[in-house]
């Protein structure tokens, strides 16, 4: 498949923010795409080249890309920055520069989209020394050969800022109509999803077998099921409200959500949003196959930092120390930590997420050896208000955030966040019942103490219909020096000349970043504001909503994609519980 066909559909879809007219342009290229680079084409639209939990980054930097323009184009680095701080988007620079190339290529032929894919994934690949050298010649080589609309969509993959609009739940869609004919299989196609965390392969799967292929779809250990996500609860008179009979409650640790997978004595890890974690933890891979009595498993945990004299839990920061390319070892000596199990999702050739909850905790419990290393997170039936205000004071305690309350009789819902599972959250200040985890997309420069740092920091929920990073507070309190230096340090190399064009906002930053990091804020309230951009139109016509005295909490969640960060939807949500409670 020639790659410009492939450019001219990301024209169309560019060109329309309706989520209809976006779906029936998909289901056109999924139908005019050879069956054998389907799952190619289908991870290019996600502007990604393999599933998350793989690991495979592109690593393509903004100097990088525009030495690569220029050496195709034969024009200085200079022109390229300054169409590009006029235009604020590195692919569209790359199109309008190659329009006036000084430079001819007489063996130019045409792009296939099998040769774009597999030139990224070299780029990919790519380490040691001569790595960034070998990149430039590989990114030119393409540039060489294409058109301007072909550069400008190759250079918004390469550098992560291709935005078609397309949410999983539309490619979904897409799927589902172009191979099944019927977009009610779209049910189907997301359990398939769900299991596999692979689109790309579901859509090849379903492109050659159809909806019979997509059927077969089973857990696989060593392929991360997606996680079963919480819906927020201010209160336990709201909870008892929400489930109207008993529940359990499970203490929330401040740790790390992880599923861990077991063949044999293999063990691979995975974070809450997917992504291979197994080399921070050793300590887990050497202990846990001795403590579970099963072959096969896939089981759900939070990884906590423990004080190793007192057995206390420590801060979610504390065990962030271990996020180390080098030194991992001196980290686990440093950081000892506990392994706290809370649910079952596979054993032995059997799944279990259709289970009850209750059956999948007295499964659990059967096949987990205790340890002070390896623990089961204790549970209690939930009868009335007391019990939970009892067991949430207990929690907060020993050190918890809050708690877990979980259904009964509710089975695991794979990808999926609702009222079968609600999180409680000690209350801050008795007014937002819960913290708030924001994308970091720009910063003020500081005064005093802040001078040559970055002081203030603007942040964004994310908009997961639209694929944006809308803003929503300032937040300059809760932050130690120790803090300011580490943010520092982690947003400098994310500083870019102009706003992302992802990054919906009025404000004027003095430093823009590209969307990367997610911090932790609590807030007095959420009121609504002319000036930030969350939710924006939604409740009132020209007004978003913003926070009241937001405050960093001390938390960076690096272990979390911004994608997996506060949407608009749950402040909107927030926001009327709050209203409510009044």
């Amino acid at each position: 498949m020639r790659f410009a066909e492939f450019a001219d559909f990301f024209e169309r879809m560019e060109s329309t923010s309706k989520r209809l007219e976006l779906t029936e342009i998909l289901v056109e290229l999924l139908k005019q795409t050879p069956t054998d680079v389907i799952s190619k084409a289908v991870y290019l639209i996600q502007g990604k080249l393999r599933p998350n939990f793989e690991g495979i980054e592109l690593g393509v930097a903004e100097k990088l890309a525009m030495k690569s323009i220029a050496k195709s184009a034969g024009i200085t680095i200079k022109k390229i920055e300054d169409d590009y701080k006029v235009g604020g988007d590195l692919g569209i620079t790359a199109g309008n520069v190659l329009t006036q190339k000084t430079q001819t290529t007489f063996s130019a032929e045409n792009i296939t989209l099998e040769r774009v894919y597999d030139t990224l994934f070299k780029i990919a690949k790519l380490e040691g020394r001569r790595s960034q050298d070998m990149k430039i010649k590989y990114i030119s080589s393409l540039l060489n050969d294409a058109t301007s609309t072909e550069a400008k969509f190759i250079l918004k993959i390469l550098l992560g800022t291709l935005r078609l609009g397309i949410a999983e739940n539309t490619l979904m869609d897409a799927l589902a109509i172009a191979f099944t004919g019927e977009k009610s299989n779209r049910e189907l196609v997301e359990h398939a999803y769900n299991v596999s965390s692979d689109l790309g392969h579901v859509s090849e799967v379903i492109a050659k077998q159809g909806i019979d292929g997509i059927k077969k779809f089973e857990i696989n250990v060593f392929s991360p099921i997606r996680p079963m996500l919480a819906d927020r609860v201010k209160s336990e008179t709201d909870a008892f409200k929400k489930f109207q009979k008993e529940f359990a409650a499970e203490y929330k640790l401040d740790g790390e959500r992880a599923q861990i997978h077991k063949k044999g004595n293999e063990i691979i890890i995975f974070s809450r949003s997917l992504e291979k974690i197994t080399q921070y933890y050793p300590d887990i891979v050497e202990k846990i196959p001795n403590m579970l009595i099963c072959e096969d498993c896939i089981l759900e945990a939070e990884i906590v930092a423990i004080n190793e004299n007192t057995g206390d839990f420590l801060p979610f920061q504390e065990l962030m120390h271990r996020r180390r390319k080098y030194k991992v070892e001196k980290a686990v000596l440093d950081y000892p930590i506990t392994v706290n199990f809370f649910d079952v999702l596979y054993v032995d050739g059997k799944k279990s997420i259709n289970l009850p909850y209750l059956e999948r905790r007295h499964l659990l419990q059967k096949i987990i050896k205790e340890t002070k290393f390896a623990k089961v997170i204790p549970m209690s039936i939930m009868k009335n208000d007391g019990d939970v205000i009892e067991v949430l004071e207990n929690s907060i305690n020993s050190g918890c955030e809050g708690l877990m309350l979980k259904m009964l009789d509710s089975s695991y819902r794979a990808g999926m966040r609702g009222s079968n599972w609600l999180k409680l959250k000690r209350e801050y200040q008795n007014e937002l019942g819960d913290s708030l985890d924001l994308i970091v997309i720009g910063a003020f420069f500081g005064k005093g103490r802040r001078t040559g740092r970055y002081g203030t920091l603007l942040l964004a929920t994310y908009n997961s219909e639209n694929d944006t990073f809308p803003s929503i507070c300032k937040v300059g309190t809760g932050f130690t020096d120790e803090s300011l230096d580490q943010l520092y340090q982690l947003l400098s190399p994310n500083v870019t000349i102009k706003m992302n064009s992802r990054i919906e906002s009025d404000m004027e930053a003095d430093v823009w970043f590209e969307p990367n990091l997610v911090i932790e804020i609590v807030a007095s309230e959420i009121t609504l504001s002319p000036i930030h951009k969350t939710g924006f139109d939604v409740l009132r016509k020209d007004s978003g909503f913003a926070l009241r005295f937001p405050k960093f909490t001390g938390k960076i969640r690096t272990e979390k994609h911004v994608e997996d960060a506060s949407t608009d939807e749950e402040v909107i949500a927030l926001y009327k519980t709050q209203k409510k409670s009044v």
